[in-house]
């Protein structure tokens, strides 16, 4: 029953994906990408990580959506298609594109696949992410820390600069979005 579950969520979250990606009317995409963060939501917390099932529930379903929307009410809402020869002609080397993007994803996908035959089952107590590194973090993190919650050890003082890498990345963002919507124009 959990098998099925946890299939029927991978099947979801592509059914998501096709959708958004296949939609030209944006608003809907833009649903059909809340609802796809949602159901991420629900995979995270099947795997055992509510903190980030949080974050992507909060920051992917609620504020990314928020953004998107206001984005589109400055935009146009429905994708147009080519009208003239010379758009034609370009929209068939365009496809061409999308088809040689489709084998280099595709080849990428396939050595990713390979390269990943030898790596240990997930989950297993024996691999070296657990019998190395999580026992030094369980072991010597409040001792070299100072900090009684391990969780917040880990991500202060063990993983500061990845923590330092994601909050740049989001701050980033946040002043784009800042920039994009704070003037309103006719397009």
């Amino acid at each position: 029953m959990i098998e099925l579950l946890d299939i029927l969520l991978l099947l979801f979250l592509v059914i998501c994906a096709v959708a958004a990606i296949s939609m030209r009317d944006l608003l809907s995409s833009t649903i059909v990408l809340g609802a796809y963060s949602l159901f991420m939501a629900v995979v995270w917390t099947r795997l055992n990580a509510v903190d980030v099932a949080f974050t992507e529930a909060a920051v992917g379903a609620g504020i990314t959506t928020m953004l998107m929307l206001a984005a589109l009410s400055r935009t146009k809402r429905f994708e147009f298609k080519a009208r003239t020869q010379k758009e034609r002609r370009s929209r068939k080397r365009f496809s061409m594109t999308k088809v040689s993007g489709f084998i280099v994803v595709a080849l990428t996908g396939a050595i990713l696949i390979y390269g990943t035959m030898d790596m240990p089952d997930f989950g297993d107590a024996n691999s070296p992410a657990y019998t190395h590194v999580a026992k030094m973090y369980i072991e010597k993190g409040e001792a070299d820390v100072a900090v009684p919650n391990l969780v917040t050890a880990i991500l202060a003082s063990y993983r500061g600069y990845d923590t330092l890498g994601e909050t740049t990345v989001i701050f980033t963002a946040g002043i784009c979005v800042i920039l994009l919507l704070r003037k309103r124009r006719k397009i």
